[in-house]
């Protein structure tokens, strides 16, 4: 795309969206981070505002939206509802630069160098088995090794296992110590010569703890092998940098980013991406088609096969210009003061057994928990009577919960978001005591 088309499509509804964030009733002077009594964020999520009483307690599962979102997104179907790429009059070429503008905008929130690396697919999920798919079998042989944590979303775990598969390779675990650190001698004993691909969660969706990814990068890149880290927990809590990190690949979705559902981006080295062979084919994906033959069209068109959700693109946009308006380390510090208050008074409470590390300061944005003797499907329930809403059972980390020996393979889970307060967590604990005093008739 050309530099005019890239100043026009600045007249985009997304410039709209990206002023009315910043200039929202959300700016960082308004309110110390810190001061999770004080709670002026609520007002700018229509789900929350318009449930007072709800205790959301679940954003690690999906967050929710703020007003500028939703607004973008009916905003693209209402002004420039057309197919992206595949038209030349003007509401084809508004989508498409609709488009372009988001990417951009994608590509400077994670720090990475060129915006035509970044790769619009469904879901972080997607993402990850585009890299599984696509690129592993472009470099895995019989013998390699690939590694990853035993702390793995199911969405970096099963990929990879299908990986080996084909390719006679063997999966290697990383397993942290009591408290979910990885130790440098687990990393000496783990990632070596064979390691051809490490593959790790920045943050985990069950401990909280955030991964050295910085020098798990550089130790498999010593032996010459490629990193590969999911971002779906790390990218809406810190600061990421795909620059900084030093990986060759990021996977993260729009949903827990405050953007809409159906979203997801794949960053990519552009060597990598331009040597990968396309996961989908179809629709805007080639360059030419005879009766026997195709080629394909450049990074990122080569992996976005079909019509993409332009609407939910543009949206996407939208969730990184209400991020960056309220700012990112507004949201981490934020976050870290309601973990501290979480874990302090669920800590007051002797029938509930925090999972993982026993400093706050190691969470983001997630605790995990058990009742003693009470399942958590039972906990969940009788919380929801209450208004407050966690997610209970094996979140999608089956083989982590085995190894910590968690009891009936499933735990509480509260996971917070900036937009909550103290009053949510009081909440909780006020929950919590409820259902003991429910089984145990005190």
């Amino acid at each position: 795309m050309t530099e005019t088309t890239n100043t026009a499509a600045s007249a985009c509804a997304i410039a709209d969206a990206a002023h009315a964030a910043a200039t929202s009733a959300t700016a960082p002077d308004i309110v110390c981070a810190a001061n999770i009594a004080e709670n002026p964020y609520k007002r700018d999520f229509p789900l929350l505002a318009n449930h007072p009483d709800l205790a959301f307690l679940d954003s690690a599962a999906t967050a929710q939206r703020p007003k500028t979102v939703l607004d973008a997104q009916r905003r693209f179907y209402e002004e420039m509802n057309a197919n992206a790429l595949r038209g030349l009059y003007r509401l084809s070429v508004e989508a498409t630069e609709a488009i372009d503008v988001a990417r951009n905008r994608v590509a400077r929130f994670i720090g990475a160098p060129k915006a035509q690396d970044v790769v619009m697919c469904r879901n972080a999920s997607e993402a990850l088995n585009i890299v599984a798919k696509a690129f592993a079998p472009t470099v895995l042989e019989p013998g390699d090794e690939v590694c990853i944590t035993i702390m793995e979303h199911h969405s970096n775990l099963i990929p990879w296992q299908q990986a080996c598969r084909a390719a006679g390779a063997k999966l290697v675990y990383l397993y942290p110590d009591e408290n979910g650190i990885i130790t440098p001698e687990e990393m000496d004993a783990k990632i070596g010569p064979k390691t051809k691909i490490l593959s790790c969660v920045h943050v985990s969706n069950v401990l909280g703890i955030e991964n050295p990814v910085k020098e798990l990068g550089r130790r498999v890149h010593e032996q010459g092998g490629y990193f590969v880290v999911d971002g779906a927990q790390s990218v809406p809590h810190v600061k990421v940098d795909v620059t900084e990190i030093g990986c060759d690949f990021l996977a993260f979705s729009a949903h827990k980013l405050f953007g809409p559902f159906g979203m997801g981006v794949l960053w990519g080295k552009d060597e990598l991406l331009n040597a990968m062979p396309p996961f989908l084919t179809g629709g805007e994906m080639i360059d030419n088609v005879t009766e026997q033959d195709a080629t394909w069209a450049p990074v990122p068109e080569k992996f976005e096969a079909g019509t993409q959700d332009a609407a939910g693109i543009y949206a996407t946009a939208a969730a990184v210009a209400y991020v960056e308006s309220v700012g990112i380390d507004v949201i981490e510090a934020r976050e870290k003061a309601l973990v501290a208050y979480c874990m302090e008074e669920l800590g007051k409470l002797d029938f509930v057994t925090i999972i993982g590390h026993p400093d706050a300061n190691m969470h983001h944005g997630v605790v995990s928990f058990n009742v003693n003797g009470i399942h958590p499907h039972d906990v969940a329930s009788i919380l929801d009577m209450d208004q407050v809403a966690i997610r209970a059972g094996h979140h999608c980390a089956q083989p982590l919960l085995t190894w910590l020996g968690v009891e009936n393979l499933a735990c509480c889970r509260a996971s917070l978001a900036f937009y909550n307060d103290k009053g949510d967590v009081d909440k909780l604990v006020a929950g919590l005591n409820r259902v003991w005093s429910m089984f145990h008739g005190e």
